[in-house]
């Protein structure tokens, strides 16, 4: 049988929407706080954003193009993609608004707290309003015409307007048509305002209901026949010719501001906007009637992330969590000491990140530090590594950042981080040409007495202290000699010309790394055919390299037992009898983000533990540059066993992927225990002797089964 035909394959696009629909379950499920169901819902509407502004957006320059090439895997043309992508989301759309509607609104209701429209207010809330609207939100509204003499606006990528039609309150003419207007909804104000109650029941309105309450007041001479609220979503990638750029920091800037400008492709409209204003607003965005989603509820629920942060509804959330201090560095006296003894192994965000921030914070000031060099590829906005970066420039130290402005919607954020580093007097390099820079590495350079002593960290997640806490990622911490070797050939690699090295240690992409990976699969299926055990699991965020899938295929013929823990698109369909049927995938979507990059090889029993900043997509093999490392240290290969195998008996955040392609939610059985892999690891990290922890702990693991919405 060939292994290479569609039917083996799923759809990237597909299984992002279906990834997508794992976490709509659990801003469904009852069991989850409710205004962690708020978020999870939020996180829902801020994926399909930006899935439309790349994904959907790709697939409509390809069919611009007249680009005929089909996918590679289901062989499914550009335009036939739009369409499944078309009829999934509009039904994914209309289950998020039932569930906002029927589920989660009247659930609000019960906790006394409620979105209203302006029907349902009192006389005394809307002259609230009327005071509120003259006093703060007229002076900064600008109602613009559309007519022979003003062209439609460019209105923002992702921005909230209101479509008016109006006309002059003098007789108007039969072969007249209505005037058109847009109002932008101000991002500068609140989304939701709070209404007076005079009790213990909260009300808030969203603010275009406000505007649209007393839009006549932008059109004094004229009736307003219509209004309704739309929202356009835009191509947001940017496309950069780096290799005729002189200056890549100032080019990566002007495309950025280009991202509001992009072209359309998706409108989002009130459920109660006419056809006729609909197909106005179609025609003039060019956009097709799959493009146009009709919303029964407040447009951009992106706003219940903030909604959900509200600090005096602590109760309606999970308990927080308090990272804990690893325990390789309890009892120890300095950091540069413990990691000298052992290899350390940090786990986030059951771990404090801390021991990272430290990490940089202690080479900018020990005098025995000569040099710090570091990849950043997503930071967070007040960066404590940047600030240090800075810093140990300043004490004199030699620096090296390569910070990756094409990082997508981070390019802003480090733009200006990198700006700050030169100013400081350290060395920045923007990446490298035609390529990101996804690795996750720092090096310390310290003189200890007569040596020169080289201390590594790498990691599956970004140096980012805010994500730490949300993100599951895996850093460790090195003194070997090899590691720091290897370490200080990557940086020379990528700020000079050098070929690639021969690593001794490390893989790295786009040179070796994906050849790497098809050799430990390639031994596995050899030690299958010798009639040895074989087994392999691989955890990471996304599988759609054919290369490695048809490798997997392969393997799976061969006999080699694969587990794969899959969080998001997997384009391999498992349980195909004679292609995948040694094949299992699962996905993990819970409280945390599954993030971390963990691959295991049997290896014939001598065991073999990897850690990577790459998940085993095409764009981490050939346009990113990337790190695969080994763990060896006995202890923290124990570790890493013990992750894998409390994943793999989750039963109350895992899912299974059918050979059907759908996905099916693992339940634990009547008699079976329930296990919580992301809090069992918590618990884990704070030690069953802290009974508070472990309470808080346990308090998160849900009790009752989810019901899924019809």
């Amino acid at each position: 049988m060939t292994l290479d035909h569609h039917a083996h394959f799923i759809n990237r696009e597909v299984s992002w929407l279906l990834f997508n629909e794992r976490v709509a379950f659990e801003a469904a499920r009852g069991d989850n706080p409710l205004f962690e169901r708020l978020r999870f819902l939020a996180i829902c509407a801020s994926n399909l954003d930006e899935f439309f502004m790349v994904r959907v957006a790709g697939l409509k320059d390809q069919l611009k193009l007249g680009v005929g090439r089909p996918d590679n895997k289901t062989g499914m043309t550009a335009a036939q993609q739009l369409a499944e992508v078309a009829n999934r989301a509009h039904a994914h759309v209309n289950h998020l608004y039932r569930l906002w509607n029927k589920t989660l609104l009247p659930a609000l209701r019960k906790e006394n707290i409620d979105f209203v429209q302006p029907s349902q207010l009192t006389q005394a809330q809307r002259a609230h309003l009327e005071e509120y609207y003259h006093h703060h939100v007229f002076p900064v509204l600008t109602p613009l015409a559309v007519d022979a003499s003003h062209p439609f606006p460019l209105l923002a990528n992702r921005s909230l307007n209101i479509a008016v039609l109006l006309e002059p309150i003098a007789v108007r003419l039969p072969h007249e048509s209505p005037l058109f207007a847009v109002v932008q909804v101000p991002s500068v104000l609140p989304r939701y305002l709070e209404l007076p109650t005079g009790g213990r029941k909260r009300v808030f309105v969203p603010l275009e209901a406000v505007i649209e309450m007393f839009i006549d007041t932008l059109f004094p001479g004229h009736t307003v026949l219509e209004h309704a609220c739309f929202r356009i979503t835009r191509n947001a990638d940017i496309t950069v010719d780096e290799e005729s750029a002189e200056d890549l920091l100032e080019e990566i800037e002007r495309e950025v501001k280009k991202r509001n400008r992009g072209a359309a492709v998706r409108l989002e409209v009130q459920s109660s906007m006419s056809s006729e204003l609909v197909e106005t607003l179609r025609d003039w965005l060019e956009l097709e009637a799959d493009d146009i989603y009709s919303i029964d509820g407040p447009l951009d629920l992106t706003f219940l992330m903030r909604f959900s942060a509200m600090a005096e509804y602590a109760h309606l959330r999970f308990p927080p969590i308090s990272p804990q201090v690893p325990p390789d560095f309890i009892g120890e006296n300095g950091l540069f000491e413990a990691i000298a003894k052992r290899d350390i192994l940090l786990f986030h965000p059951y771990e404090s990140f801390d021991p990272v921030v430290h990490f940089i914070h202690l080479a900018a000031n020990d005098p025995q530090v000569l040099a710090i060099k570091q990849t950043l590829y997503r930071v967070s906005g007040n960066s404590p590594i940047v600030h240090a970066l800075a810093r140990a420039a300043e004490n004199g130290k030699q620096v090296t950042v390569l910070v990756e402005l094409k990082a997508r919607f981070d390019e802003e954020n480090n733009i200006v981080w990198a700006k700050k580093l030169e100013e400081a007097g350290c060395h920045v390099i923007y990446g490298l040409v035609g390529l990101k820079t996804h690795s996750k590495i720092a090096l310390v350079v310290r003189r200890e007495g007569e040596r020169i002593v080289r201390y590594v960290h790498l990691s599956t997640g970004n140096y980012n202290d805010n994500t730490a806490r949300l993100y599951t990622d895996l850093g460790m911490f090195t003194a070997r000699e090899e590691f720091g070797e290897d370490a200080s050939l990557f940086f020379n690699h990528l700020t000079g010309f050098a070929d690639p090295p021969a690593w001794r240690r490390i893989a790295t992409a786009p040179h070796g790394l994906k050849d790497a990976f098809l050799k430990l699969i390639q031994r596995e299926i050899d030690h299958a055919r010798a009639g040895r055990p074989a087994r392999m699991i691989a955890k990471m965020n996304a599988l759609t390299d054919k290369d490695l899938i048809l490798a997997l295929f392969e393997a799976s013929q061969a006999g080699v037992e694969i587990d794969l823990l899959v969080r998001g698109i997997c384009c391999l369909r498992p349980g195909i009898p004679n292609v995948s049927d040694h094949i299992r995938v699962s996905s993990i979507v819970g409280r945390f983000l599954e993030h971390s990059r963990i691959y295991y090889f049997l290896n014939g029993g001598e065991e073999e533990y990897y850690l990577a900043s790459a998940d085993w997509m095409t764009r981490n093999m050939v346009s990113r540059v990337e790190i695969l490392f080994p763990v060896l240290q006995d202890n923290l290969k124990q570790r890493l066993k013990h992750i894998l195998d409390v994943q793999l008996q989750d039963n109350v955040n895992r899912w299974i992927l059918a050979a059907s392609g759908q996905y099916e939610k693992v339940e634990p059985k009547p008699d079976e225990p329930k296990v919580a892999s992301q809090m069992q690891f918590y618990l884990e990290a704070c030690g069953a002797a802290d009974e508070t922890a472990k309470a808080i702990a346990e308090s998160m693991i849900p009790r009752t089964p989810p019901r899924l919405l019809p």
